[in-house]
């Protein structure tokens, strides 16, 4: 019965007595129990995956940008004066074209560059007894859908018979939908983290009002309303949630430092475009505020709905 007194008090507007009452009617530590520990397993999977889902989004619009009107055109032939001539003559033939904004011969040494992860550095000056074909780099000012290509292969098609024209874009359109996959993926995995979470306040909002029903039923004889009751409980989850949001975004924080080193470290430019902008960070560091919101209002939420049933 002592702790009718400390809630009385809250009721009525004083501090001291409202943190009294608090600790009473919630007599489990702030970080002893177990809901702050779990929010921040939360709120840090919930950080490492929504930084994961804004850097594919992120790869994903530097790797459309960059292969947005990009057009390749290969010149395979065997013998290599000939297949240098074909492509001289391509290029030239191709910077005229209607709808081209730019057109160049990859050098030789970039070809190389492209070749060495498989066929090592040991080929030297004998590149040109291999069938690696020339390589035109075209940017057009429309679209690369086969309306603009269909001119293209026309045009090339006595200069340049051995001439194959692609769009980068349909190389890198698998990888596009893959990359879709993992964003919804990742979207998937917040929604049921944000699902546990309030599933989680809902058992331990469940289990205090019924730990101190008795008390409840007191203070309501007394005149405290369900607004005021639920106060309490919502005020004390606010401090597990913000504490665990805390240790969550910190988490999460490191976590992604470590993948993003790793990634760094594979020197891919896919890898390396995959990074996270201001405006990216700025939200995930407000995840840990819409968990303590959410906890709040679940909190609120499932007391109310108790305390009607209970009286």
């Amino acid at each position: 019965m002592s702790v009718v007194p400390a809630i009385v008090g809250a009721l009525r507007g004083d501090w001291r007595e409202r943190n009294s009452a608090e600790a009473r009617l919630l007599p489990q530590g702030k970080l002893s129990g177990p809901m702050p520990w779990v929010i921040a397993i939360m709120i840090g999977l919930t950080v490492v995956a929504t930084a994961s889902g804004l850097a594919l989004r992120n790869t994903a619009r530097v790797a459309s940008a960059d292969v947005s009107g990009g057009v390749t055109v290969q010149i395979v032939h065997g013998a290599p004066r000939e297949r240098d001539r074909q492509a001289q003559a391509a290029l030239a033939a191709l910077r005229n074209a209607p709808g081209v904004v730019s057109a160049r011969l990859v050098p030789q040494a970039e070809l190389d560059a492209l070749v060495e992860p498989w066929l090592g550095t040991t080929v030297g000056d004998d590149v040109n007894a291999l069938p690696v074909p020339a390589l035109l780099d075209i940017r057009l000012a429309n679209g690369t859908d086969e309306v603009h290509l269909a001119p293209l292969r026309a045009r090339l098609k006595v200069p340049a018979p051995a001439a194959r024209i692609d769009a980068q874009a349909s190389w890198l359109a698998p990888v596009f939908k893959a990359i879709g996959g993992l964003q919804w993926l990742a979207g998937g995995l917040i929604g049921l983290l944000a699902f546990a979470t309030v599933a989680t306040v809902l058992l331990a909002s469940r289990n205090a009002l019924g730990n101190h029903r008795v008390t409840i039923e007191i203070v309501h004889m007394l005149g405290g309303t369900d607004t005021q009751i639920a106060r309490i409980f919502q005020r004390s989850m606010a401090v597990d949630a913000a504490a665990g949001g805390i240790g969550g975004l910190l988490l999460g924080v490191v976590a992604i430092s470590l993948l993003g080193h790793q990634f760094a470290s594979l020197g891919s430019g896919m890898m390396t475009s995959a990074g996270l902008g201001w405006t990216d960070w700025l939200f995930i560091c407000c995840i840990p505020l819409g968990g303590v919101l959410l906890a709040v209002l679940t909190a609120r939420l499932t007391v109310l709905g108790a305390l009607r049933r209970m009286l």
